[in-house]
């Protein structure tokens, strides 16, 4: 169904049958009441199973791409004669309240029908139509029969013309105004579009190198490393670890606005946090000269149950603007409760907000004044963000601030101490494949040599051996000449993509039509994943790889390849 103003016209139908019916119960009552006969029993069974016949005939037509519009239009017709139909009988046998009522419910038919049928036109004069004939020829034919006093029908007649007269002019501006709505809708659809497309872009062009930091970390952490080594890697790791978290928060930003941003619950050490947040800032802290002070109230849980990607985020954004802002002196982490919420207070002694601007400082894209921007940069989307991320958790942010005096912002979250889950942490990778009667023979496809040797490198201590292409072309060669246990795609490669070569392997007869394939790429929204599992791939992975989820998920095809060759 393409057609969005005929989708409004079938809904309307069909959703809308039993307030139609209520009201021509109440029709039928009053008509008996003002002439009592068997016509307005009669006049309602009819009625009523034209309403059947027409809410079938619309339902049907909505499972269609190409409905039929000429039966559904005689439909419309029939039933709208039929509904004025009782006017006439109230016109004719229940006097002057008959034909005051009659009238009425012509008039809030036409009105019914204008509103319910504009979105297509054709719709809205079939309907229309039997109305306005009935309300024009009623007093014309009571002008013709009753010639000893016509004057008041001739004051009812051109009221009724008048009345018609106004209805088209709605009706034309009515048109005209959801004309300009279709446009503005148009053009917000064109919109919203671009932006998808441009954070697809994004997502890719910043996640592959990003790919190569992360992963090369992960390598490093495998190798024998001195004390001061591992103390840098380890703070490297951290900052990628958010800044990742960060990129993920502002491709998903739309996601965030739309209240449909997913959250984990993990047990997070809250000294453990709190002092990786310290390490990640000592340099910084070092070179300005700054005192961090953290202190924990002694009623606080070791650890609590929260987002510990999101918490991190959050604190990491308050920190990071109170190094920037704070020349000299202290900075300071205090946590404490308050009722039944956990209150993380981050205080500066940095250049200070004015009230006129604390507000606005968590719009996105938003900094207090120019001059700020120019002097310290940011994009102005940290604390939008996480004033976001906060509320979606069931807390908030507030600020506290005057200029020259520093500022106080306040992190509110609801206090739940941790129960069963485990503290949040890396998962280790697996030392090697014991589990597999073989080595396992992987495809790895990408167009970067950087990520398909961050991939062989992840997988060697594991004993597979692995074959590699650089385009979906390649792969597809390789794959109709050689049998491979796992294939890993990338999705944009030049020549061919990795969603074009996964559904040529599927529908192709040969020896990997069967074999696992696990998408390893940077394009990682929502419709990417679609994408993804339209042509039937096992498993999406994005970029920047996780090795231990790369080694549990390979160990997870591999024992099903295992199974298959033991079948």
């Amino acid at each position: 169904m393409t057609d969005s103003g005929f989708e409004l016209v079938a809904n309307g139908r069909v959703k809308g049958m039993t307030t139609r019916l209520a009201l021509s119960l109440l029709a039928a009552v009053t008509a008996y009441l003002l002439h009592a006969s068997w016509w307005p029993a009669t006049w309602l069974l009819i009625y009523t199973l034209m309403q059947w016949v027409d809410r079938l005939l619309f339902k049907a037509a909505l499972t269609r791409d190409t409905p039929r519009h000429a039966p559904l239009l005689v439909s419309v017709c029939l039933n709208a004669t039929l509904f004025s139909s009782l006017a006439m009988y109230n016109w004719w046998v229940g006097g002057v309240e008959g034909k005051i009522f009659g009238a009425i419910t012509i008039c809030c038919s036409l009105i019914s029908v204008t509103v319910t049928m504009y979105p297509k036109k054709r719709y809205l004069f079939a309907t229309l139509v039997p109305h306005a004939l009935y309300l024009v020829s009623l007093p014309v034919i009571a002008l013709m029969t009753r010639m000893e006093n016509p004057t008041p029908w001739a004051i009812v007649m051109v009221s009724i013309v008048t009345y018609i007269i106004y209805l088209m002019v709605a009706v034309r501006k009515l048109n005209g105004s959801m004309g300009v709505l279709q446009t503005a809708r148009d053009e917000a659809q064109r919109a919203n579009a671009a932006k998808s497309n441009f954070l697809a872009v994004i997502s890719h062009e910043i996640r592959t190198p990003m790919n190569a930091v992360v992963s090369a970390v992960n390598l490093l952490k495998a190798t024998p490393l001195d004390a001061t080594q591992t103390a840098h890697l380890a703070m490297l790791n951290n900052a990628s670890k958010v800044l990742l978290g960060l990129l993920n928060d502002v491709l998903d930003l739309s996601k965030i606005e739309a209240g449909k941003m997913g959250f984990e619950r993990a047990d997070v050490d809250v000294r453990v946090s709190l002092d990786t947040l310290g390490d990640m800032f000592r340099p910084q802290l070092r070179e300005k000269r700054l005192r961090l002070n953290t202190h924990i109230a002694p009623d606080i849980a070791r650890s609590i149950s929260s987002d510990p990607l999101r918490l991190q985020q959050i604190l990491f954004n308050l920190l990071s603007n109170a190094v920037k802002f704070t020349e000299r002196g202290d900075i300071t982490i205090h946590v404490r409760r308050a009722g039944d919420n956990l209150l993380f207070e981050v205080a500066d002694q940095g250049i200070g907000i004015a009230p006129e601007h604390q507000e606005r400082i968590f719009s996105s894209f938003e900094q207090a004044e120019a001059a700020i921007t120019r002097r310290y940069g940011g994009t102005g989307l940290g604390l939008a963000i996480s004033r976001q991320l906060a509320r979606l958790m069931g807390g908030d942010i507030a600020v506290a601030s005057a200029l020259g005096e520093g500022s106080r912002f306040t992190l509110t979250l609801p206090y739940e101490p941790a129960g069963t889950a485990a503290v949040a942490a890396s998962a280790p990778m697996p030392a090697n494949a014991e589990s597999t009667e073989a080595p396992l023979h992987v495809l790895i496809v990408d167009d970067h040599e950087v990520n398909r040797r961050i991939v062989s490198l992840f997988i060697q201590p594991q004993g597979w051996t692995h074959s590699m292409a650089e385009t979906g072309a390649e792969a597809l060669d390789l794959c109709r000449s050689q049998r491979f246990d796992v294939i890993l795609m990338d999705m944009q490669m030049p020549v061919m993509d990795g969603i074009s070569a996964t559904r040529l392997i599927r529908a192709e007869p040969g020896p990997n039509q069967t074999t696992p394939i696990v998408a390893l790429t940077a394009n990682a929204l929502d419709f990417h994943v679609h994408a993804w599992a339209e042509v039937g791939v096992h498993d999406v992975l994005t970029k920047p790889i996780d090795p231990a989820r790369l080694i549990a998920t390979l160990y997870d095809k591999a024992e099903q390849v295992m199974l298959a060759r033991r079948a």
